[in-house]
């Protein structure tokens, strides 16, 4: 959620953020939505004083033993006005609240300006992809090869973009899954959380999913939601609360299911595992001070790239453009790692600095150690990383021409010693 002072304060400064994301400018509906509800407000304070000083002359008439009739007339005449100006002044307070929670997050000034990922920055690289001696497959020819990965049999049991993992494939999704969140729990102080996987429509607003992206998710019959990404259940573990700063930065991680209707994907990455309904991934989350947000950014990018690192995987470190970025990001740095079989980058980690826009749709606080009152905390979110994901390109990388897979060392212990998945 927004600032509304910030957008008094800087109303054209707003607009151009919203023109970097390729949005028209809105601070001028903004702000004559705000002002009409701080007129009501006013007028209703105003006449609240009204009230109370006429309630004080028939309180003082009737002391006397005057005939207040007229009085109270009058009164229950103003409390009907108040009434109409109090329903309004929610009314219009409501608007205003649903306006900008459809808003997208301020962007920083280092964000690149762009129209689309082609405008995305490369900030760094890490391993140069393999060279192989054979035309590399990709992962989908590689498991239905071997008779792992079976999409025919998760599409009769769920439709498509599902996937029926068996043997060594499944235990190597599995592996893959517990490696990371133990690099994430041991090495980088996160402290392993088992959300929810079911949350209320408050949760996901809290973060940032609805009202916007309504769409790509998947709603219960009983009002609840599954969630696309267990940043949702993990942000949200702050909400309404006033945390102490000596707590902070607050770093948890979960690996969950999660679950996305890809509503506008159609058409898009229909072959394999890239884009599915339901997918594992390691979610990071860190929750901190504004002083020391873009420090923890940048340690949360960090504490993933170096799972691909231990998996040996070439990889790149993109800053994404003004259109490209995500709705809650005022910064992000996605991970993008090399699949031989496509031939290209595709994105496996997401790294993204809120500051204070989910705490304030949230209302999470905390208290500085030094100074009155609270202050919004700052948000971070990041994928530490995509299990699905990082299964293709693990079964890329280390295919063998023999339709085989080499098992990286860093998973054999995961794996009970095994090597190789043979053909």
């Amino acid at each position: 959620m927004h600032d509304i002072r910030r957008i008094r304060e800087a109303p054209e400064a707003f607009d151009a953020v919203l023109a970097r994301r390729g949005l028209a400018p809105l601070s001028a509906e903004i702000l004559s939505l705000d002002q009409r509800r701080r007129a009501a407000q006013t007028a209703f304070q105003e006449m609240q004083a009204a009230r109370n000083a006429l309630s004080r002359r028939i309180g003082a008439a009737r002391g006397k033993g005057e005939d207040t009739s007229a009085l109270q007339a009058e009164a229950a005449s103003m409390a009907e006005a108040i009434a109409r100006e109090e329903a309004d002044e929610k009314r219009l307070g409501a608007e205003l609240d649903a306006l900008l929670a459809t808003i997208p997050n301020w962007l920083d000034d280092a964000v690149p300006t762009g129209a689309s990922e082609a405008d995305n920055v490369v900030l760094r690289t890490w391993n140069e992809p393999r060279a192989f001696g054979f035309t590399p497959l990709q992962h989908f020819e590689l498991g239905e090869r071997l008779g792992l990965m079976d999409f025919e049999a998760a599409s009769r049991l769920a439709g498509s973009r599902f996937v029926v993992l068996k043997g060594a494939l499944a235990r190597l999704e599995r592996a893959l899954g517990q490696f990371m969140l133990d690099v994430q729990t041991g090495e980088h102080g996160y402290t392993e959380v088992n959300p929810p996987l079911l949350v209320r429509e408050a949760v996901l607003h809290g973060t940032g999913q609805l009202p916007k992206f309504r769409e790509d998710q998947f709603a219960t019959t009983d009002g609840r939601w599954l969630i696309p990404t267990a940043e949702v259940p993990l942000t949200n573990l702050v909400r309404e609360q006033v945390l102490a700063e000596p707590d902070l930065p607050l770093r948890v991680a979960a690996l969950t299911p999660c679950f996305r209707a890809e509503a506008g994907s159609a058409g898009r990455d229909t072959r394999g595992m890239l884009r599915q309904h339901q997918f594992m991934k390691v979610e990071l989350v860190s929750v901190t001070t504004p002083e020391q947000s873009d420090v923890e950014h940048a340690r949360m990018t960090a504490a993933a790239e170096i799972v691909l690192q231990r998996l040996g995987l070439a990889y790149r470190v993109v800053d994404l453009c003004s259109g490209d970025i995500g709705f809650g990001a005022t910064r992000t740095y996605d991970l993008e790692v090399w699949l031989p079989g496509q031939g290209t980058y595709r994105e496996i980690s997401s790294c993204s600095n809120c500051r204070d826009f989910q705490a304030r749709r949230m209302d999470a606080r905390y208290r500085p150690a030094e100074g009155k009152g609270t202050r919004f905390v700052h948000t971070l979110n990041g994928s530490g990383v995509a299990v699905g994901r990082a299964l293709i390109a693990v079964m890329e990388t280390y295919q063998r021409p023999d339709g085989g897979i080499d098992i990286p060392e860093a998973l054999r212990s995961y794996m009970g010693g095994l090597a190789a998945i043979a053909p």
